[in-house]
C-alpha cells in the first residue's frame, strides 16, 4: 500500500510576512487546514478542520509557486500533522528556503527547516523537543498571565531563539502598553 503524502491546504497566497522576526519579507504562504489546537483567539478558525479543503501532493503544491518565490512559510491551521518532509525536500530543490509557523504540539525535524517559528498555547502544550528546534518564540499576549507563561517556554528554548512577544489583535490597546514594559525591563524579549 503506498503511503498517502498528500496535504489537505486551506489557502496559498503571496503577500508579505506580517509579525514576527521576518515581518516585512517576501512570502510564499502554504495554509494547511486542520488544527487539534484550537486555540479561543485564532485568527483562521476556518483551518481548524481538514474537510472541504483539497488535499494536494507536495509536487502539486511546489508546481503552483510562482518562479520569483524564494521563500515559502508553512502555517495552518497546524501545518506539523501532515507528512511535510517531502514538500520542504522539494521547496528546497527548487532554492526556496522554507518556514514553518508551528505550536509546538507535533514532532518536528530541525534540519528540514530553515526556521522554526513556536507559537506554543495553553490548551495544546509544545512538545520539549519541538521548543528546543525554535528559532523563533511568538508567545500572544492577551493578560498579565501570559508573561508568565512567555517566561515559562523561554526557560526551554535554545539561546540563539529570537524571543518575541505578540499583543492578541483584540486586547492590543490594552495590552501594548504592558508588552512595551515587559520589554523595557526585561530587552531578552521583543
Amino acid at each position: 500500500m503506498e503511503k498517502d503524502n498528500k496535504i489537505a491546504i486551506m489557502e496559498t497566497f503571496y503577500s508579505l510576512q506580517g509579525e514576527g522576526l521576518h515581518s516585512g519579507r517576501a512570502a510564499y504562504f502554504i495554509r494547511t487546514a486542520g488544527c487539534p489546537v484550537r486555540c479561543e483567539w485564532c485568527d483562521v478558525k476556518e483551518s481548524w478542520e481538514a474537510t472541504g479543503y483539497p488535499r494536494l501532493t507536495p509536487m502539486q503544491i511546489v508546481e503552483s509557486i510562482p518562479a520569483d518565490v524564494n521563500l515559502a512559510v508553512i502555517t495552518g491551521g497546524e501545518p506539523l500533522i501532515w507528512q511535510v518532509g517531502e514538500l520542504n525536500m522539494l521547496l528546497r530543490k527548487r532554492g526556496i528556503r522554507t518556514h514553518v509557523e508551528t505550536s509546538g504540539c507535533m514532532r518536528i525535524k530541525k534540519e528540514e527547516w530553515d526556521w522554526v517559528c513556536v507559537s506554543p498555547k495553553r490548551n495544546k502544550l509544545p512538545l520539549p523537543e519541538t521548543l528546543l528546534a525554535a528559532d523563533e518564540l511568538k508567545v500572544v499576549i492577551s493578560s498579565l498571565d501570559d508573561f508568565a507563561w512567555a517566561e515559562e517556554n523561554a526557560a526551554r528554548v535554545s539561546e540563539a531563539c529570537v524571543l518575541l512577544l505578540q499583543p492578541q489583535w483584540e486586547e492590543r490597546d490594552t495590552v501594548m502598553p504592558l508588552i512595551c514594559d515587559y520589554v523595557k525591563k526585561n530587552p531578552k524579549w521583543r
